[in-house]
């Protein structure tokens, strides 16, 4: 039989669905890509913040007339969306066969034989478990890169966002079982390692009794075939000096952190539940770039927060401005039922949050377009990724750049290259976020 998976959301999510794709591997599944052509359909759903729930709800509703039209035995809905409206799920959309909760994928073979024998239910996720079945992931990404998720859950309950409550407390995966992953991830021609979590600084407190990513970093490193370790969801008030040492000692792991942030007026940060302040974000961020010269910084920022004020924006505006990121993105604020920020006074008006988006989105662009002019004459290792079509060029990434969110960097060769290769490359040019180069 034939299975099309449709995964949604994060790369989080992203890696239980290849947990799943492996275990319905395992069972002699095979995949399409062609929704005509599928027997099952799994959808892998997001509902973080509302253009997610939308997307997952349009997929749903669009797979649903394959079922309806007897082309698709079993529909399965898997994931966020799944776990917070469940029983919504099943009542209004009847195509729907089966539905799991984030902490239930593991069982995703057994809801395959239950929709298969015509049986609807809803499997409810144990919030306190760790799913961890035996069976290998089918990476998805290429192969040449993969997301490693080092912990599931999240303790700090922002009032804005709702993980906690359909991915539960944050809970370390042990040591020695993300060692064995990445080993495996390694042997299948993974080279670059891309540490994930709903907050990554915490990873081991739970487990080890101390925050202990660096030494997760260090057994990491020890593994033959991987060339790159990228971290990102680093809360900057939980960074330690161990972690800052381990990244500026171990040759492998890439000199890139990624920040989430949210804003930098401390009203809003408190209103948020954020627990850093702006002189503590500017001290972290002032002591990364001491230790680490050539860090490459990432953050989120939530914009039209509920009582944001236009002084407020302006002092977010200054500090951007101030602290010249490397790599930014900007959210409007999307108010998610069942958060405390969802019923918060003074709620801005989505006309004023898109214009206070565009107004940081553009003086990022001043400062990204700089940084990439100053990256002109430089020698940098690239990781390729492909071949550019109907062109003597290929595209790749530098240790500046993590997939799907970043830049590229554009290789002109008639040298023939493959995906996964590392080159050593000259930086010739930028276009906006993209450098252009040429092969030493």
């Amino acid at each position: 039989m034939k299975i099309l998976f449709i995964s949604l959301g994060c790369d989080k999510n992203l890696v239980d669905t290849e947990v799943m794709l492996g275990l319905l591997a395992s069972r002699g599944y095979e995949m399409t890509d062609d929704e005509t052509q599928a027997d099952i359909i799994v959808i892998n759903t997001c509902c973080f913040i509302h253009d997610a729930k939308e997307e997952s709800i349009q997929n749903i509703l669009e797979m649903a007339e394959y079922k309806k039209a007897g082309q698709a035995k079993a529909l399965i809905v898997t994931g966020c969306l799944a776990e917070r409206y469940r029983q919504e799920i099943i009542d209004e959309i009847p195509e729907v066969d089966e539905v799991l909760g984030t902490t239930a994928y593991d069982q995703i073979l057994d809801a395959v034989d239950a929709a298969l024998a015509g049986r609807h239910s809803v499997v409810i996720s144990d919030l306190d478990a760790l799913p961890m079945p035996e069976t290998k992931r089918l990476v998805t990404t290429g192969g040449h890169f993969a997301y490693l998720k080092i912990a599931e859950g999240c303790d700090k309950h922002c009032t804005y966002c709702i993980i906690p409550k359909i991915r539960g407390n944050f809970r370390s995966v042990p040591m020695e079982r993300l060692v064995k992953e990445a080993e495996e991830l390694a042997e299948q021609g993974v080279k670059e390692l891309i540490l994930v979590a709903q907050e990554t600084t915490l990873y081991g407190k739970d487990l080890y009794g101390e925050k202990s990513l660096h030494r997760l970093i260090k057994e990491l490193c020890k593994i033959s075939g991987i060339r790159w370790i990228r971290i990102l969801y680093c809360y900057p008030e939980e960074i330690t000096d161990e972690l800052i040492q381990v990244i500026k000692e171990e040759p492998k792991v890439c000199h890139y952190l990624d920040l989430p942030i949210q804003h930098a007026n401390d009203a809003v940060l408190r209103r948020m539940g954020r627990r850093a302040s702006k002189e503590e974000l500017v001290n972290i961020i002032g002591k990364l770039r001491r230790e680490i010269p050539d860090i490459c910084l990432r953050t989120t920022l939530i914009t039209g927060f509920p009582g944001e004020t236009q002084a407020q924006h302006e002092e977010l505006m200054d500090f951007v401005d101030e602290m010249e990121f490397d790599r930014l993105g900007v959210f409007t604020y999307s108010p998610e039922e069942d958060t405390p920020a969802a019923v918060m006074p003074d709620q801005i008006d989505e006309e004023a949050k898109k214009e206070r988006q565009a107004e940081l989105m553009e003086l990022q662009q001043d400062i990204v377009f700089e940084n990439a002019r100053n990256m002109t004459g430089r020698e940098v290792l690239v990781m390729v990724e492909g071949k550019v079509a109907d062109e003597n060029a290929y595209v790749g990434r530098t240790y500046r750049d993590a997939p799907n969110v970043d830049g590229l960097i554009f290789i002109n060769t008639d040298e023939e290259l493959i995906s996964g290769d590392f080159v050593r490359v000259k930086v010739t040019g930028a276009s906006e976020y993209d450098l252009i180069g040429e092969l030493i």
